[in-house]
């Protein structure tokens, strides 16, 4: 299989960045909020939605390397809360064949199925904000899990009356620990 090649490696090559260059890239900061969804009245405000199957190639503490297909699309991930405080973390993303990410997915024991509805939030000093709602399927069938991405940690948003508690930070709802 050619993915084994010169792809397998770029895979590895990256993760090895992750660990060593993360707190030279600001620019690649994730920063977000996760909450659970104590009512299914986001459904009245949802503008678009998307299928999603992803699996993670490295979980490591502190890293992770996923996989998604996101509707006719895939992606190649590499997060990691390693040099970092906070909520803040690395995260570069980038898009890879949707083949590649087919044969990828192949190594991923329990990937996650989830329907991601995208919500608009209140911008913030001009910048666009929306909840990303995930409700999932198979394995993690009937949890829907809401996050928000802020430019800042200590950014104010607010919070619509269908969601529950807050779970940032809580490793149970982290996608690569399900």
């Amino acid at each position: 299989m050619q993915i084994f090649g010169s792809f397998f490696a770029y895979v590895v090559f990256f993760s090895y960045l992750c660990t060593k260059f993360i707190v030279h890239m600001p620019h690649n900061t994730e920063i977000e909020r996760k909450f659970l969804v104590a009512s299914n009245a986001f459904m009245t405000h949802v503008t678009e939605k998307h299928e999603i199957v992803q699996g993670y190639l490295c979980r490591e503490k502190g890293k992770t390397i996923r996989v998604r297909i996101q509707d006719e699309k895939a992606y190649l991930t590499i997060k990691s809360s390693l040099l970092r405080e906070g909520i803040a973390r690395f995260e570069w993303e980038r898009e890879i064949d949707l083949s590649d990410a087919q044969e990828l997915m192949k190594m991923c024991s329990n990937p996650i199925i989830k329907t991601r509805h995208i919500v608009p939030a209140p911008d913030y000093k001009g910048e666009k904000r929306k909840w990303e709602v995930d409700v999932f399927y198979g394995h993690k069938a009937g949890l829907i899990l809401a996050e928000i991405e802020l430019g800042d940690e200590n950014e104010p948003f607010e919070k619509p009356e269908w969601l529950g508690e807050e779970v940032t930070g809580d490793p149970q709802y982290y996608n690569a620990n399900m």
